[in-house]
């Protein structure tokens, strides 16, 4: 497990890091972490020049190409505001992985600054923000799917479950297989397509057979592998970023 991270009072603003896929595929989830944030009260800065943070090519082995491409990522926050990440892999790159990236050349100072202001978004509204949630939506049950780099990297298994039960209409449903990959894995999925196609489906049914009416995940990624096994399987079981799902029933 990591150490535990030391929280800071609710600062007055963040840095939002929107991570490829949020850009790319659900620009909603993007946006309903954003409005999280500002209705905590916290100014959100959004840097436009943001781009990959190099896990593709830092977990593919490619290490000094991982560096050119997260080297561009450490100007971007130069006060001392937290950084916000809407995704548990993304937030464990920059937290986790840049220190170690940049071991021995002259950004490691920078990289370790950087690395330390990361917060990954549930994380954030939790212990930070200590946020109070007025669910609006129906009754529903719902299961949660922590993606790898949250659960492992970040020690986050808890934080999205805890923003769910403060929703008075959603009973949280647990899955089987809650603590097992759904097979995404960034370049995995592409690397070894059958074993992902099999951990997926595993992931699918076990969403399934828990009786939930909806699920959410913190990870872009995983939403995209999950829901679309789903989808491909016609099933009625509909995925959501935890963002816009908290977002959605208490606006």
């Amino acid at each position: 497990m990591p150490p535990l991270k030391h929280y800071p009072p609710k600062p007055e603003k963040v840095y939002l890091y929107g991570t490829c896929l949020t850009e790319l595929l659900y620009p909603q989830a993007g946006l309903d972490s954003l409005r999280l944030l500002e209705r905590e009260g916290i100014e959100v800065l959004f840097p436009e020049d943001q781009t990959c943070c190099g896990q593709p090519a830092y977990t593919s082995g490619y290490q000094q190409e991982a560096r050119q491409v997260a080297r561009s990522q450490l100007d971007l926050f130069p006060e001392s505001w937290p950084i916000v990440v809407p995704s548990g892999s993304c937030g464990g790159m920059m937290r986790v992985h840049y220190p170690q990236l940049f071991a021995g050349t002259p950004d490691e100072q920078r990289a370790k600054e950087v690395a330390e202001r990361v917060f990954e978004l549930t994380e954030f509204l939790v212990h930070v923000c200590q946020v109070t949630l007025s669910d609006r939506g129906e009754p529903e049950r719902v299961a949660m799917h922590t993606s790898c780099s949250a659960r492992r990297e970040l020690g986050l298994a808890d934080t999205g479950p805890a923003l769910l039960k403060k929703l008075g209409q959603v009973t949280l449903v647990e899955q089987e297989r809650a603590s097992e990959c759904c097979g995404f894995g960034g370049t995995f999925a592409v690397r070894h397509p059958e074993v992902s196609a099999a951990m997926v489906e595993d992931k699918s049914q076990a969403l399934e057979a828990a009786g939930a009416e909806h699920f959410v995940t913190s990870d872009c990624g995983c939403l995209m592998n999950i829901a679309g096994r789903l989808d491909y399987r016609n099933a009625s079981l509909k995925g959501e970023h935890i963002a816009s799902y908290l977002w959605r029933r208490t606006s």
